[in-house]
């Protein structure tokens, strides 16, 4: 289905990343956000506020954001698209309702403007110190989708991806921005309506009577209705069967929760997206993502000048990770860079990809500011001995 034409700000505007985030959601369907104001993602529900009354549309500005993660679960089995955002400390109160919002297949999302940490940290500075958050933030076993522009441009589109792919997968998908990317101002080319595909929540056509919310198709993912549609449901955050009544038992837990980990991972070539330079015949591979990619350009292009083959790989999904990419580099160069602006998290999965086949460098950062290019220069040189 393609996007309707009175939410889609057709044209090109400057924007800052916050902004671009909120128009893609606009233009993917949004119609639910509930959310606490958090510096630096405020600006996107700002301009969700703002636009809603002209489009259709409820902003709910909630107590915390626990409540916010918890309305957007209740939103979307109301028949809503909803999407909450926040930072670093708002992420971490809104753990536990996404992995109710896992554990009850609704489909949402939500943009986590990253800051630097721990606790409230450097609330208008930037850092990428929530990845390994995204995916392992909250309790038992789950999986979902994450991604990470590294553009105001970039964040229209993917939030239209976001959205898209939670209906797909009926899973949350996290968009895991940073504070320079939310409030960096670029140009941002809206296409028109037409141009933007949209995947359809997948409701079923079946009767009442034969309808269970829990039984999955042959992608494992289920069908949804909504509620006041005559359809009697039960939906918990308990582990449930097919019919979502209660089942305190092993066989209930394999089925239902290998269920929500296989209808990623079988799926999980499919939901490879990355940007790829220059990777064919290189030494030397740099792996990044947001901000701290396109930091990393001025150092790629001075090593090259001088005769270093250094090629640049970028995932806009974060999660699932693109393991055999790693790995079927990790066979032909001598090293992987890995420039994220945290102490090591992102760099761990690299590792685990390559299996040994090379060796891996961290670049770190603390956050509140962007990599000193001269230090990515420094350790690509160091990769490439």
């Amino acid at each position: 289905m393609k996007a309707d034409p009175k939410r889609v700000l057709t044209g090109a505007h400057y924007l800052d990343g916050d902004h671009a985030a909120a128009e893609g959601a606009l233009a993917a369907g949004c119609t639910f956000v509930a959310g606490y104001p958090i510096t630096p993602s405020t600006e996107v529900v700002e301009r969700m506020a703002e636009r809603f009354p002209g489009v259709g549309g409820i902003f709910i500005q909630m107590e915390d954001e626990l409540g916010s993660m918890a309305a957007v679960v209740g939103a979307t089995w109301g028949g809503s698209k909803s999407m909450t955002v926040t930072s670093g400390p708002g992420f971490s109160l809104m753990m536990e309702n996404i992995g109710l919002a896992c554990m009850m297949e609704a489909p949402c999302v939500v943009v986590d403007v990253q800051r630097g940490g721990p606790s409230t940290g450097l609330p208008t500075l930037p850092g990428q110190a929530d990845m390994m958050q995204a995916k392992w933030g909250s309790h038992g076993d789950y999986e979902l989708v994450a991604l990470s522009p590294n553009s105001p441009q970039e964040a229209f589109w993917v939030l239209i991806k976001a959205f898209n792919l939670s209906e797909r997968f009926r899973v949350p998908v996290l968009v895991m921005m940073d504070e320079c990317v939310g409030h960096m101002t670029e140009k941002v080319v809206i296409p028109e309506a037409d141009q933007i595909e949209l995947y359809p929540r997948r409701y079923t056509e079946l009767p009442p009577e034969k309808y269970l919310p829990f039984k999955p198709e042959k992608d494992l993912v289920p069908q949804m209705i909504k509620a006041g549609d005559g359809y009697k449901i039960h939906v918990t955050g308990l582990t449930h069967d097919e019919r979502g009544y209660p089942v305190m038992t092993w066989e209930a837990q394999e089925k239902l929760v290998r269920r929500l980990v296989e209808k990623i991972r079988l799926f999980k070539d499919e939901l490879v997206d990355i940007e790829e330079e220059q990777t064919e015949g290189a030494d030397v591979v740099v792996f990044s993502y947001g901000i701290s990619s396109r930091v990393s350009i001025p150092a790629i292009q001075k090593a090259r000048k001088e005769g270093i083959k250094v090629g640049y790989l970028r995932p806009i999904i974060v999660w699932p990770f693109p393991e055999k990419k790693i790995y079927e580099l990790a066979q032909k160069i001598k090293g992987f860079v890995v420039v994220e602006m945290n102490y090591g998290q992102m760099v761990l999965e690299v590792e685990r990809a390559t299996k040994g086949k090379t060796k891996t460098i961290l670049v770190p950062h603390g956050g509140g500011w962007v990599h000193e290019p001269e230090d990515i220069y420094k350790a690509i040189k160091e990769a490439a001995k």
